[in-house]
């Protein structure tokens, strides 16, 4: 071990994924301003690390529990989308590998959109399967947004291949001849709809973004579809298109002038 580190060659040496703790010691002793200032920095991202190591241990209970009763193809499943005003709403099933990991993966709500981007494209290239489901406006007013959204997740499941022997699903019961498990926030607790949410949440925003380009008056690509102001003007100076929900209040005080 050398005698002098110069603060550039501590600060790269705190790049790397594990430090020697004699190392740590020794730097933790040093009272230059700057080795303070990496020090203070390491150990914070130390104890975020471990803090996303815990959140998963927490967040892949269900899967291990489930894996260790003999199911082998888990799919979480959840949507996004109920709330707005315009737009489909849209479902996922993943089934992820059993020795996957996804430190640091959340809720999509959690996320920022480049952290989701990010996850989207990992959980692409590493999940066994993914389905999609989406029902769009004019079902969502035949059926209501309830019915709708199972049917958007029953669509995600059928997708499948290899078939599910398990589902984990946020907040809802499906009639399917599958054994699930409905679990409350269970994006937030499951890995599985964890990375569910965010394959529904990026393939809805980009649908939602597309909207945008096509009717640019609306400004879908900034709210979604929620009912912003921004939204809500756009509704009373231009009125509705086939994308709006006439189910939903206010929108069916418009659609019947």
């Amino acid at each position: 071990m050398k005698e002098d580190y110069t603060i550039a060659e501590i600060a790269s040496l705190m790049k790397e994924s594990s430090l020697d703790n004699k190392l740590l010691t020794k730097f933790k002793k040093d009272t230059r301003k700057g080795v303070i200032r990496l020090m203070e920095q390491y150990e914070k991202q130390q104890a975020e690390l471990l803090r996303q190591q815990e959140q998963w241990q927490q967040m892949t209970t269900y899967e291990r529990e489930l894996h260790e009763q003999g199911y082998h193809l888990i799919a979480g499943v959840d949507e996004v989308g109920r709330g707005p005003l315009a737009g489909p709403v849209v479902a996922a099933a993943v089934i992820l590998p059993r020795q996957v990991e996804l430190i640091g993966i959340n809720d999509s709500k959690q996320l920022t959109e480049s952290k989701r981007e990010y996850y989207y494209h990992l959980i692409q290239d590493l999940a066994i399967s993914i389905g999609i489901g989406v029902i769009h406006a004019s079902q969502i007013d035949e059926v209501n947004i309830y019915e709708a959204t199972k049917l958007a997740m029953e669509e995600a499941i059928h997708q499948l291949k290899p078939y599910p022997d398990h589902l984990l699903i946020d907040a809802m019961k499906l009639n399917l001849n599958i054994p699930q498990h409905s679990i409350v926030k269970g994006d937030q607790n499951s890995v599985s709809i964890a990375a569910s949410s965010i394959i529904a949440k990026v393939t809805r925003d980009k649908y939602m973004k597309n909207l945008g380009e096509t009717y640019p008056h609306y400004g879908f690509e900034n709210h979604m579809g929620y009912g912003t102001r921004q939204h809500l003007e756009a509704i009373e100076s231009y009125g509705i298109i086939s994308e709006h929900r006439r189910s939903f209040a206010p929108i069916k005080e418009v659609a019947v002038q």
